[in-house]
């Protein structure tokens, strides 16, 4: 069972980077132009980058908020039904925010950066 759990979590985890990565490319195709201009008024790759990442960091790190303390009530309610008690500590809590970071970090910055890299004149000319 714990096997099936695994592996049904990744798929998940991978579900989710995939449509997270569709979010980027639906935004980052929507901010065409505007990269495009900030880039020919003089916006580094990097600050074109950060700003498109800003924007998801903040989504994920409100999701992981609201999360927490959902997920804390029905997790300790679930172990309370055992025999043996275990406590609930706070670093499965943190290391969940860390990986949802992470994986938001990568998956936006690899899609932000294709966008900031695009030609400018052809997101100008045909958008």
């Amino acid at each position: 069972m714990a096997i099936l759990f695994r592996f049904f979590a990744g798929v998940i985890i991978f579900i989710s980077f995939i449509g997270l990565f569709g979010l980027i490319s639906f935004v980052a195709t929507q901010r065409t132009k505007e990269v495009a201009i900030r880039k020919v008024l003089g916006a580094s790759t990097f600050e074109l980058v950060k700003m498109l990442n800003g924007s998801f960091l903040l989504m994920v790190f409100l999701a992981n908020l609201v999360a927490w303390p959902l997920a804390y009530l029905l997790v300790s309610k679930w172990l309370s039904g055992f025999a043996y008690r275990v406590e609930l500590g706070m670093w499965p809590f943190a290391l969940a925010f860390f990986i949802s970071m992470l994986i938001t970090l990568i998956t936006v910055s690899i899609r932000s950066y294709q966008a900031a890299v695009a030609n400018t004149i052809d997101a100008l000319k045909h958008k």
